[in-house]
Protein backbone atom coordinates (compact mmCIF):
# COMPACT_ATOMS: atom_id res chain seq x y z
CA UNK A 1 0.00 0.00 0.00
CA UNK A 2 1.68 3.14 -1.13
CA UNK A 3 2.08 6.05 1.56
CA UNK A 4 1.30 9.94 1.31
CA UNK A 5 4.76 11.40 1.63
CA UNK A 6 2.92 14.59 2.58
CA UNK A 7 1.03 12.65 5.62
CA UNK A 8 4.17 11.55 6.46
CA UNK A 9 5.93 14.80 6.90
CA UNK A 10 2.60 16.56 8.68
CA UNK A 11 3.26 13.53 11.44
CA UNK A 12 6.80 14.19 11.29
CA UNK A 13 6.52 18.15 11.93
CA UNK A 14 4.48 16.90 15.04
CA UNK A 15 7.57 15.54 16.94
CA UNK A 16 10.34 17.37 18.38
CA UNK A 17 13.67 16.27 17.31
CA UNK A 18 15.59 14.44 20.21
CA UNK A 19 18.43 16.31 19.76
CA UNK A 20 16.79 19.35 20.43
CA UNK A 21 17.34 20.89 24.04
CA UNK A 22 14.42 20.23 26.45
CA UNK A 23 13.23 23.23 28.73
CA UNK A 24 11.76 20.18 30.87
CA UNK A 25 15.25 19.69 32.01
CA UNK A 26 15.15 23.28 33.69
CA UNK A 27 13.08 21.53 36.36
CA UNK A 28 14.59 18.13 36.55
CA UNK A 29 15.63 18.24 40.17
CA UNK A 30 11.99 19.91 41.30
CA UNK A 31 10.42 17.03 39.08
CA UNK A 32 13.10 14.54 41.09
CA UNK A 33 11.87 16.17 44.48
CA UNK A 34 8.19 15.44 43.71
CA UNK A 35 8.89 11.96 42.63
CA UNK A 36 10.35 11.23 46.05
CA UNK A 37 7.91 12.95 48.00
CA UNK A 38 5.33 10.69 45.92
CA UNK A 39 6.81 7.93 46.95
CA UNK A 40 7.18 8.67 50.38
CA UNK A 41 3.94 9.87 50.43
CA UNK A 42 2.71 6.38 49.34
CA UNK A 43 4.30 3.92 51.72
CA UNK A 44 3.26 6.19 54.74
CA UNK A 45 -0.21 6.45 53.07
CA UNK A 46 -0.02 2.35 52.42
CA UNK A 47 0.60 1.37 56.02
CA UNK A 48 -1.93 4.32 57.98
CA UNK A 49 -4.06 2.87 55.66
CA UNK A 50 -3.75 -0.77 56.11
CA UNK A 51 -4.27 0.06 59.72
CA UNK A 52 -7.50 2.21 58.88
CA UNK A 53 -8.88 -1.00 56.83
CA UNK A 54 -8.12 -3.47 59.17
CA UNK A 55 -10.21 -1.43 61.87
CA UNK A 56 -12.83 -1.00 59.45
CA UNK A 57 -13.36 -4.62 59.09
CA UNK A 58 -12.92 -6.09 62.11
CA UNK A 59 -15.25 -3.39 63.76
CA UNK A 60 -18.01 -3.26 60.97
CA UNK A 61 -21.10 -5.54 60.87
CA UNK A 62 -21.91 -6.61 57.32
CA UNK A 63 -25.89 -5.83 57.91
CA UNK A 64 -25.42 -1.99 58.38
CA UNK A 65 -24.88 -0.57 54.92
CA UNK A 66 -23.76 2.87 55.99
CA UNK A 67 -20.64 1.70 57.34
CA UNK A 68 -20.00 -0.72 54.38
CA UNK A 69 -20.81 2.19 51.97
CA UNK A 70 -18.29 4.84 53.76
CA UNK A 71 -15.83 2.66 53.30
CA UNK A 72 -15.83 2.14 49.78
CA UNK A 73 -15.88 6.06 49.26
CA UNK A 74 -13.13 6.24 51.39
CA UNK A 75 -10.76 3.76 49.90
CA UNK A 76 -11.48 3.95 46.56
CA UNK A 77 -9.82 7.39 45.95
CA UNK A 78 -7.14 6.27 48.11
CA UNK A 79 -6.60 3.01 46.60
CA UNK A 80 -6.16 5.18 43.40
CA UNK A 81 -3.88 7.67 44.83
CA UNK A 82 -1.29 5.18 45.70
CA UNK A 83 -1.61 3.87 42.54
CA UNK A 84 -0.68 7.17 40.55
CA UNK A 85 2.14 7.87 43.31
CA UNK A 86 3.80 4.60 42.66
CA UNK A 87 3.47 5.21 39.44
CA UNK A 88 4.19 8.85 38.82
CA UNK A 89 1.07 9.50 36.74
CA UNK A 90 -1.66 12.02 37.81
CA UNK A 91 -0.81 12.33 41.21
CA UNK A 92 -1.86 15.81 41.74
CA UNK A 93 -5.41 14.94 40.34
CA UNK A 94 -5.92 11.46 42.27
CA UNK A 95 -4.52 13.25 45.63
CA UNK A 96 -6.83 16.12 45.20
CA UNK A 97 -9.93 13.58 45.21
CA UNK A 98 -8.84 12.22 47.80
CA UNK A 99 -8.36 15.09 49.71
CA UNK A 100 -11.97 16.42 49.02
CA UNK A 101 -13.78 13.11 49.19
CA UNK A 102 -12.18 12.46 52.39
CA UNK A 103 -12.97 16.08 54.33
CA UNK A 104 -16.56 15.31 52.89
CA UNK A 105 -16.88 11.85 54.59
CA UNK A 106 -15.39 12.70 57.41
CA UNK A 107 -17.61 15.59 58.24
CA UNK A 108 -20.37 13.48 57.24
CA UNK A 109 -19.58 10.76 59.13
CA UNK A 110 -22.00 11.28 62.41
CA UNK A 111 -25.16 12.11 59.78
CA UNK A 112 -24.88 8.17 58.46
CA UNK A 113 -22.78 6.21 60.74
CA UNK A 114 -23.93 5.95 64.84
CA UNK A 115 -21.32 6.73 67.29
CA UNK A 116 -19.74 4.41 69.25
CA UNK A 117 -20.32 5.58 72.70
CA UNK A 118 -16.61 5.64 74.19
CA UNK A 119 -13.97 8.16 74.09
CA UNK A 120 -11.26 5.55 73.48
CA UNK A 121 -13.17 3.84 70.81
CA UNK A 122 -11.78 5.80 67.50
CA UNK A 123 -13.49 4.71 64.09
CA UNK A 124 -11.01 3.48 61.32
CA UNK A 125 -12.01 7.05 59.61
CA UNK A 126 -10.06 8.85 61.87
CA UNK A 127 -6.62 7.08 61.19
CA UNK A 128 -6.85 8.97 57.95
CA UNK A 129 -6.38 12.55 58.72
CA UNK A 130 -2.98 12.82 58.29
CA UNK A 131 -3.48 10.82 55.45
CA UNK A 132 -5.84 13.46 53.73
CA UNK A 133 -3.43 16.43 54.82
CA UNK A 134 -0.43 14.74 52.73
CA UNK A 135 -2.78 14.22 50.39
CA UNK A 136 -3.41 17.86 50.08
CA UNK A 137 0.40 18.53 49.92
CA UNK A 138 0.55 17.30 46.78
CA UNK A 139 -2.20 18.48 45.26
CA UNK A 140 -2.68 21.70 46.01
CA UNK A 141 -0.98 24.67 46.09
CA UNK A 142 0.74 25.96 49.43
CA UNK A 143 -1.74 28.57 50.99
CA UNK A 144 -4.22 25.67 50.76
CA UNK A 145 -1.97 23.08 51.91
CA UNK A 146 -1.93 25.08 55.06
CA UNK A 147 -5.62 25.89 55.20
CA UNK A 148 -5.82 21.83 55.16
CA UNK A 149 -3.30 20.94 57.90
CA UNK A 150 -4.89 23.34 59.91
CA UNK A 151 -8.92 22.81 59.11
CA UNK A 152 -8.98 19.42 58.78
CA UNK A 153 -7.74 18.53 62.40
CA UNK A 154 -10.58 20.64 63.60
CA UNK A 155 -13.35 18.88 61.31
CA UNK A 156 -11.86 15.54 62.96
CA UNK A 157 -12.55 17.85 66.64
CA UNK A 158 -15.83 18.65 65.78
CA UNK A 159 -17.17 14.89 64.27
CA UNK A 160 -15.79 13.71 67.23
CA UNK A 161 -17.65 15.76 69.93
CA UNK A 162 -20.73 15.45 68.05
CA UNK A 163 -20.34 11.98 68.03
CA UNK A 164 -19.81 11.86 71.58
CA UNK A 165 -22.14 14.27 72.40
CA UNK A 166 -20.20 17.10 73.91
CA UNK A 167 -19.41 15.16 77.02
CA UNK A 168 -15.99 15.73 79.19
CA UNK A 169 -15.01 12.75 78.57
CA UNK A 170 -14.34 13.33 74.63
CA UNK A 171 -13.43 17.14 75.05
CA UNK A 172 -10.59 15.60 76.71
CA UNK A 173 -9.28 12.88 74.18
CA UNK A 174 -10.13 14.74 71.50
CA UNK A 175 -8.32 18.00 72.58
CA UNK A 176 -5.39 15.95 72.93
CA UNK A 177 -5.76 13.74 69.25
CA UNK A 178 -6.51 17.63 67.59
CA UNK A 179 -3.35 19.20 68.91
CA UNK A 180 -1.26 16.52 68.16
CA UNK A 181 -2.77 15.91 64.42
CA UNK A 182 -2.55 19.67 63.81
CA UNK A 183 1.41 19.93 64.62
CA UNK A 184 1.90 16.46 62.87
CA UNK A 185 0.45 18.40 59.47
CA UNK A 186 2.18 21.62 59.88
CA UNK A 187 5.19 19.88 59.88
CA UNK A 188 4.39 17.55 56.90
CA UNK A 189 3.19 21.20 54.68
CA UNK A 190 6.74 22.88 55.53
CA UNK A 191 8.78 19.84 55.65
CA UNK A 192 7.25 19.37 51.66
CA UNK A 193 7.27 23.31 51.08
CA UNK A 194 11.25 23.39 52.35
CA UNK A 195 11.99 20.19 49.90
CA UNK A 196 10.10 21.57 47.03
CA UNK A 197 12.05 25.27 48.18
CA UNK A 198 15.57 23.89 47.87
CA UNK A 199 15.09 21.83 44.46
CA UNK A 200 13.88 25.01 42.91
CA UNK A 201 16.72 26.94 44.10
CA UNK A 202 18.93 23.88 42.58
CA UNK A 203 17.31 23.94 39.48
CA UNK A 204 17.50 28.10 38.98
CA UNK A 205 21.41 27.87 39.65
CA UNK A 206 21.57 25.10 36.82
CA UNK A 207 19.51 27.48 34.86
CA UNK A 208 21.44 30.33 35.46
CA UNK A 209 25.05 28.56 34.91
CA UNK A 210 23.95 27.26 31.63
CA UNK A 211 22.58 30.51 30.65
CA UNK A 212 26.22 32.07 31.71
CA UNK A 213 28.33 29.09 29.94
CA UNK A 214 26.25 29.51 27.21
CA UNK A 215 26.76 33.35 26.55
CA UNK A 216 30.46 33.10 27.35
CA UNK A 217 30.92 30.34 24.95
CA UNK A 218 28.85 32.36 22.09
CA UNK A 219 30.76 35.25 22.82
CA UNK A 220 33.87 33.67 22.61
CA UNK A 221 32.98 32.26 19.23
CA UNK A 222 31.93 35.39 18.03
CA UNK A 223 35.35 37.40 18.69
CA UNK A 224 37.06 33.92 17.01
CA UNK A 225 35.21 34.28 13.79
CA UNK A 226 35.62 38.01 13.39
CA UNK A 227 39.63 37.56 13.87
CA UNK A 228 39.20 34.57 11.36
CA UNK A 229 37.52 36.58 8.75
CA UNK A 230 39.38 39.74 9.52
CA UNK A 231 42.61 37.25 8.65
CA UNK A 232 41.48 36.40 5.33
CA UNK A 233 40.02 39.82 4.35
CA UNK A 234 43.90 40.83 5.09
CA UNK A 235 45.77 38.28 3.53
CA UNK A 236 42.97 37.25 0.82
CA UNK A 237 40.37 39.79 -0.06
CA UNK A 238 42.53 42.99 0.29
CA UNK A 239 45.11 41.35 -2.22
CA UNK A 240 42.91 40.31 -4.68
CA UNK A 241 41.54 44.22 -4.70
CA UNK A 242 45.06 45.34 -5.02
CA UNK A 243 45.48 43.31 -7.54
CA UNK A 244 42.12 44.27 -9.14
CA UNK A 245 43.09 47.94 -8.92
CA UNK A 246 46.73 47.37 -10.31
CA UNK A 247 45.77 45.47 -13.29
CA UNK A 248 46.65 47.11 -16.58
CA UNK A 249 46.90 43.79 -19.07
CA UNK A 250 45.05 41.08 -19.69
CA UNK A 251 47.26 39.13 -18.37
CA UNK A 252 47.48 40.87 -15.08
CA UNK A 253 43.66 41.17 -15.22
CA UNK A 254 43.29 37.19 -15.68
CA UNK A 255 45.71 36.70 -12.17
CA UNK A 256 43.44 39.31 -10.28
CA UNK A 257 40.35 37.65 -11.51
CA UNK A 258 41.99 33.99 -10.35
CA UNK A 259 43.20 35.40 -6.87
CA UNK A 260 39.49 37.05 -6.28
CA UNK A 261 38.42 33.62 -6.95
CA UNK A 262 40.56 31.75 -4.51
CA UNK A 263 39.55 34.70 -2.01
CA UNK A 264 36.27 34.19 -2.19
CA UNK A 265 36.29 30.46 -2.08
CA UNK A 266 38.41 30.45 0.78
CA UNK A 267 36.07 33.07 2.83
CA UNK A 268 33.15 31.04 1.85
CA UNK A 269 34.96 27.64 2.97
CA UNK A 270 36.68 29.17 6.40
CA UNK A 271 35.01 27.70 9.63
CA UNK A 272 36.39 28.07 13.52
CA UNK A 273 38.46 25.04 13.06
CA UNK A 274 38.90 24.20 9.22
CA UNK A 275 39.88 26.44 6.59
CA UNK A 276 40.89 24.37 3.86
CA UNK A 277 39.55 25.36 0.21
CA UNK A 278 38.37 21.18 -0.35
CA UNK A 279 40.08 19.39 -3.16
CA UNK A 280 38.78 19.07 -6.93
CA UNK A 281 38.31 15.45 -7.14
CA UNK A 282 35.20 14.49 -7.84
CA UNK A 283 32.33 13.21 -5.38
CA UNK A 284 29.42 11.01 -5.86
CA UNK A 285 26.14 12.58 -5.09
CA UNK A 286 25.28 9.81 -2.67
CA UNK A 287 28.34 10.74 -0.74
CA UNK A 288 26.82 13.70 -0.16
CA UNK A 289 23.74 12.16 1.38
CA UNK A 290 26.55 10.08 3.48
CA UNK A 291 27.94 13.40 5.07
CA UNK A 292 24.25 14.88 5.94
CA UNK A 293 23.34 11.87 7.40
CA UNK A 294 26.94 11.83 9.50
CA UNK A 295 26.15 15.81 10.43
CA UNK A 296 23.21 14.83 11.46
CA UNK A 297 24.09 12.19 13.78
CA UNK A 298 26.94 14.28 14.98
CA UNK A 299 24.00 17.56 15.69
CA UNK A 300 22.20 14.71 17.89
CA UNK A 301 19.49 15.57 15.39
CA UNK A 302 17.10 13.21 13.71
CA UNK A 303 15.19 14.04 10.37
CA UNK A 304 13.60 12.21 7.13
CA UNK A 305 16.42 12.22 4.49
CA UNK A 306 15.51 11.58 0.85
CA UNK A 307 17.13 10.81 -2.20
CA UNK A 308 16.76 10.70 -5.35
CA UNK A 309 18.87 10.55 -7.99
CA UNK A 310 21.71 9.92 -6.49
CA UNK A 311 24.24 8.40 -9.42
CA UNK A 312 26.32 11.37 -11.00
CA UNK A 313 29.87 12.92 -9.56
CA UNK A 314 30.42 16.77 -9.32
CA UNK A 315 33.62 18.75 -8.22
CA UNK A 316 35.04 18.30 -4.74
CA UNK A 317 35.65 21.82 -4.31
CA UNK A 318 31.75 22.51 -4.92
CA UNK A 319 30.93 19.19 -3.00
CA UNK A 320 32.54 20.13 0.21
CA UNK A 321 30.66 23.82 -0.27
CA UNK A 322 27.39 22.20 -0.74
CA UNK A 323 28.08 19.93 2.81
CA UNK A 324 29.13 22.58 4.80
CA UNK A 325 26.06 25.40 3.94
CA UNK A 326 24.13 22.27 4.55
CA UNK A 327 25.65 21.56 7.77
CA UNK A 328 25.07 25.45 8.75
CA UNK A 329 21.46 25.22 7.50
CA UNK A 330 21.37 21.64 9.80
CA UNK A 331 22.57 23.39 12.53
CA UNK A 332 20.56 26.49 12.57
CA UNK A 333 17.39 24.24 12.54
CA UNK A 334 18.20 22.54 15.48
CA UNK A 335 19.06 25.79 16.95
CA UNK A 336 16.49 27.80 16.62
CA UNK A 337 13.95 25.54 15.57
CA UNK A 338 14.89 22.78 18.11
CA UNK A 339 14.68 20.44 14.87
CA UNK A 340 10.99 20.26 14.91
CA UNK A 341 10.04 18.77 11.09
CA UNK A 342 13.23 18.55 9.87
CA UNK A 343 13.31 17.55 6.43
CA UNK A 344 16.48 17.13 3.73
CA UNK A 345 15.49 16.45 0.28
CA UNK A 346 18.59 15.87 -1.91
CA UNK A 347 18.01 15.25 -6.00
CA UNK A 348 20.78 14.72 -8.20
CA UNK A 349 21.14 15.66 -11.67
CA UNK A 350 23.54 13.15 -12.74
CA UNK A 351 26.69 14.71 -13.49
CA UNK A 352 25.17 18.10 -14.12
CA UNK A 353 24.20 19.21 -10.38
CA UNK A 354 22.31 18.58 -7.33
CA UNK A 355 19.80 20.38 -5.21
CA UNK A 356 19.71 20.07 -1.35
CA UNK A 357 16.73 20.92 0.51
CA UNK A 358 16.27 21.84 4.05
CA UNK A 359 12.92 22.30 5.99
CA UNK A 360 11.91 22.76 9.39
CA UNK A 361 8.55 23.75 11.22
CA UNK A 362 10.18 25.99 13.51
CA UNK A 363 9.39 29.84 14.19
CA UNK A 364 10.98 31.05 11.71
CA UNK A 365 12.78 34.48 11.75
CA UNK A 366 13.08 37.66 9.47
CA UNK A 367 16.24 37.39 7.35
CA UNK A 368 16.20 41.06 6.79
CA UNK A 369 16.71 41.65 10.45
CA UNK A 370 19.71 39.53 11.23
CA UNK A 371 22.66 41.50 12.02
CA UNK A 372 25.70 42.26 9.72
CA UNK A 373 27.99 40.59 12.19
CA UNK A 374 25.98 37.38 12.42
CA UNK A 375 27.94 35.07 9.70
CA UNK A 376 26.25 32.36 10.35
CA UNK A 377 23.63 32.67 7.16
CA UNK A 378 25.56 35.46 4.81
CA UNK A 379 28.84 34.08 5.00
CA UNK A 380 28.47 30.03 6.22
CA UNK A 381 25.82 29.25 3.38
CA UNK A 382 24.96 32.44 0.98
CA UNK A 383 29.38 33.42 0.48
CA UNK A 384 29.76 29.81 0.34
CA UNK A 385 27.83 28.15 -2.08
CA UNK A 386 28.87 31.52 -4.18
CA UNK A 387 32.49 30.81 -3.96
CA UNK A 388 31.82 27.81 -5.97
CA UNK A 389 29.36 29.36 -8.33
CA UNK A 390 26.42 27.67 -6.30
CA UNK A 391 23.40 29.17 -5.70
CA UNK A 392 21.45 29.21 -1.88
CA UNK A 393 18.32 30.87 -1.36
CA UNK A 394 16.03 31.03 2.26
CA UNK A 395 12.66 31.18 2.82
CA UNK A 396 11.31 31.67 6.58
CA UNK A 397 7.76 32.77 8.10
CA UNK A 398 6.16 31.73 11.14
CA UNK A 399 5.66 28.44 9.55
CA UNK A 400 8.87 27.26 8.94
CA UNK A 401 12.11 27.72 7.21
CA UNK A 402 13.20 26.61 3.76
CA UNK A 403 17.17 26.59 2.88
CA UNK A 404 17.80 25.32 -1.10
CA UNK A 405 20.56 24.94 -2.06
CA UNK A 406 22.26 24.16 -5.33
CA UNK A 407 25.06 23.49 -7.95
CA UNK A 408 24.95 23.08 -11.66
CA UNK A 409 27.78 22.42 -14.04
CA UNK A 410 28.69 25.17 -16.30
Amino acid sequence: MPTDPLSIRDAWSKIPSPGSVETEFERFTGKRMERILATVVAIGSAILGAQALIAGITTMSWSDPARIAMLLVVFTPLVVMLIACVVGRGVRTASGVFAIVYTLALGAWPSFVDPVGKAADQPWIFFLVNVGVVAAMLAFPLWLQFAWAVGLPFVYGYVRLVEGEFSRDFWVTTAFDVSFTLILGIVIIALGWMFRSVAAGVDEARAHAVESYASAAAAAAAEEERATMSALMHDSVLAALIAAERAEGERAQELAVGMAREALTRLANTEAAVAQEGSDEPVGIAQIVVELRRALSELGADAIVEERGGIGLIPGRAARALVLAARQALGNAVTHANGRGLHILAEGRGDEGISVTITDTGPGFDLQAIGADRLGISASILARMAGVAGTAKIDSSECGTTVTLGWERP
